[in-house]
Protein backbone atom coordinates (compact mmCIF):
# COMPACT_ATOMS: atom_id res chain seq x y z
CA UNK A 1 0.00 0.00 0.00
CA UNK A 2 1.40 3.39 -1.04
CA UNK A 3 -1.18 5.65 0.64
CA UNK A 4 0.38 7.76 3.42
CA UNK A 5 3.90 6.37 2.86
CA UNK A 6 6.64 8.98 3.20
CA UNK A 7 9.04 8.71 0.29
CA UNK A 8 12.14 10.80 -0.39
CA UNK A 9 12.98 11.10 -4.10
CA UNK A 10 16.34 12.39 -5.31
CA UNK A 11 16.73 13.72 -8.82
CA UNK A 12 13.07 14.74 -8.58
CA UNK A 13 13.14 17.87 -10.76
CA UNK A 14 12.72 16.04 -14.09
CA UNK A 15 12.48 12.71 -15.86
CA UNK A 16 12.00 9.53 -13.87
CA UNK A 17 12.18 11.32 -10.52
CA UNK A 18 9.50 13.87 -11.40
CA UNK A 19 7.22 11.24 -12.96
CA UNK A 20 7.63 8.97 -9.95
CA UNK A 21 6.84 11.81 -7.55
CA UNK A 22 3.67 12.70 -9.41
CA UNK A 23 2.54 9.07 -9.62
CA UNK A 24 3.21 8.29 -5.95
CA UNK A 25 1.53 11.50 -4.80
CA UNK A 26 -1.53 10.69 -6.94
CA UNK A 27 -1.74 7.37 -5.08
CA UNK A 28 -1.63 9.11 -1.69
CA UNK A 29 2.08 8.99 -0.81
CA UNK A 30 3.69 11.93 0.96
CA UNK A 31 6.65 12.83 -1.23
CA UNK A 32 9.80 14.68 -0.24
CA UNK A 33 11.53 15.93 -3.37
CA UNK A 34 15.19 16.77 -3.72
CA UNK A 35 17.27 17.99 -6.66
CA UNK A 36 19.64 20.80 -7.56
CA UNK A 37 17.00 22.86 -9.43
CA UNK A 38 15.09 24.36 -6.50
CA UNK A 39 12.74 26.53 -8.59
CA UNK A 40 11.66 23.50 -10.61
CA UNK A 41 11.08 21.50 -7.40
CA UNK A 42 8.85 24.25 -6.02
CA UNK A 43 6.80 24.21 -9.22
CA UNK A 44 6.34 20.42 -9.04
CA UNK A 45 5.39 20.58 -5.35
CA UNK A 46 2.77 23.24 -6.09
CA UNK A 47 1.33 21.18 -8.95
CA UNK A 48 1.15 18.07 -6.75
CA UNK A 49 -0.57 20.05 -3.99
CA UNK A 50 -2.99 21.61 -6.50
CA UNK A 51 -3.93 18.07 -7.55
CA UNK A 52 -4.63 17.16 -3.90
CA UNK A 53 -1.32 15.51 -3.12
CA UNK A 54 1.11 16.00 -0.27
CA UNK A 55 4.64 17.16 -1.12
CA UNK A 56 7.56 19.21 0.15
CA UNK A 57 10.92 19.89 -1.41
CA UNK A 58 14.42 21.04 -0.68
CA UNK A 59 17.44 21.79 -2.83
CA UNK A 60 19.68 18.73 -2.77
CA UNK A 61 23.17 18.04 -4.06
CA UNK A 62 23.55 14.30 -3.47
CA UNK A 63 27.33 14.63 -3.41
CA UNK A 64 27.04 16.56 -0.13
CA UNK A 65 26.41 14.39 2.89
CA UNK A 66 24.93 17.35 4.76
CA UNK A 67 22.33 17.92 2.01
CA UNK A 68 21.23 14.28 2.27
CA UNK A 69 20.97 14.53 6.05
CA UNK A 70 18.96 17.76 5.67
CA UNK A 71 16.38 16.21 3.35
CA UNK A 72 15.96 13.24 5.70
CA UNK A 73 15.45 15.73 8.55
CA UNK A 74 12.87 17.59 6.45
CA UNK A 75 10.93 14.36 5.91
CA UNK A 76 10.99 13.58 9.63
CA UNK A 77 10.05 17.12 10.67
CA UNK A 78 7.22 17.35 8.15
CA UNK A 79 5.79 13.83 8.17
CA UNK A 80 7.26 12.11 11.26
CA UNK A 81 8.89 9.19 9.50
CA UNK A 82 10.57 7.94 6.32
CA UNK A 83 9.21 4.82 4.67
CA UNK A 84 11.42 4.78 1.59
CA UNK A 85 14.08 6.65 -0.31
CA UNK A 86 14.21 6.50 -4.10
CA UNK A 87 17.82 7.25 -5.05
CA UNK A 88 17.30 8.45 -8.58
CA UNK A 89 19.76 11.35 -9.08
CA UNK A 90 22.30 10.58 -11.76
CA UNK A 91 24.20 11.85 -14.76
CA UNK A 92 25.37 10.16 -17.94
CA UNK A 93 28.17 12.03 -19.68
CA UNK A 94 29.22 10.18 -22.81
CA UNK A 95 32.72 10.16 -24.26
CA UNK A 96 35.35 7.56 -25.04
CA UNK A 97 37.88 6.99 -22.28
CA UNK A 98 40.55 8.25 -24.68
CA UNK A 99 39.00 11.74 -24.46
CA UNK A 100 40.36 11.81 -20.88
CA UNK A 101 37.44 13.78 -19.47
CA UNK A 102 38.71 13.09 -15.96
CA UNK A 103 36.53 15.78 -14.33
CA UNK A 104 33.44 14.13 -15.86
CA UNK A 105 34.60 10.76 -14.54
CA UNK A 106 34.88 12.09 -11.01
CA UNK A 107 31.55 13.89 -11.21
CA UNK A 108 29.85 10.71 -12.48
CA UNK A 109 31.26 8.66 -9.59
CA UNK A 110 30.44 11.40 -7.06
CA UNK A 111 26.80 11.63 -8.15
CA UNK A 112 25.97 8.11 -9.32
CA UNK A 113 27.82 6.15 -6.64
CA UNK A 114 28.73 8.39 -3.71
CA UNK A 115 25.36 10.17 -4.00
CA UNK A 116 23.60 6.84 -3.50
CA UNK A 117 25.77 6.00 -0.50
CA UNK A 118 25.13 9.46 1.01
CA UNK A 119 21.39 8.89 0.66
CA UNK A 120 21.59 5.48 2.31
CA UNK A 121 23.64 6.93 5.18
CA UNK A 122 21.12 9.73 5.68
CA UNK A 123 18.08 7.45 6.10
CA UNK A 124 19.54 4.30 7.62
CA UNK A 125 19.57 5.51 11.25
CA UNK A 126 15.85 6.28 10.91
CA UNK A 127 15.18 2.92 9.27
CA UNK A 128 16.97 1.12 12.10
CA UNK A 129 15.03 3.07 14.74
CA UNK A 130 11.72 2.40 12.96
CA UNK A 131 12.72 -1.21 12.23
CA UNK A 132 11.51 -0.63 8.69
CA UNK A 133 12.33 1.24 5.51
CA UNK A 134 13.10 0.66 1.86
CA UNK A 135 16.02 1.77 -0.29
CA UNK A 136 15.25 1.90 -4.01
CA UNK A 137 17.79 2.98 -6.61
CA UNK A 138 17.55 3.66 -10.31
CA UNK A 139 19.86 1.44 -12.31
CA UNK A 140 20.82 1.26 -15.93
CA UNK A 141 21.25 -1.45 -18.49
CA UNK A 142 24.71 0.10 -18.96
CA UNK A 143 25.73 -1.73 -15.78
CA UNK A 144 25.11 -5.02 -17.58
CA UNK A 145 26.12 -4.23 -21.14
CA UNK A 146 28.96 -2.03 -22.34
CA UNK A 147 28.12 0.80 -24.72
CA UNK A 148 30.60 2.93 -26.65
CA UNK A 149 31.33 6.14 -24.79
CA UNK A 150 29.90 4.95 -21.46
CA UNK A 151 32.78 3.11 -19.78
CA UNK A 152 32.80 5.25 -16.63
CA UNK A 153 28.99 5.54 -16.45
CA UNK A 154 28.55 1.78 -16.81
CA UNK A 155 31.41 0.98 -14.46
CA UNK A 156 33.30 -1.10 -16.97
CA UNK A 157 35.84 -0.64 -19.68
CA UNK A 158 35.60 -1.56 -23.29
Amino acid sequence: MIKDKVIIITGASSGIGESTARLLASKGAKVVLGARREARLKQIVQEIRNAGGSAVSQELDVTKRSDNEAIAALALKTFGRIDAIFLNAGIMPAAPVSALNVDDWHQTVDININGVLNGVAAVFPTFLKQKSGHVIATSSVAGLKAYPGSAVYGGRGR
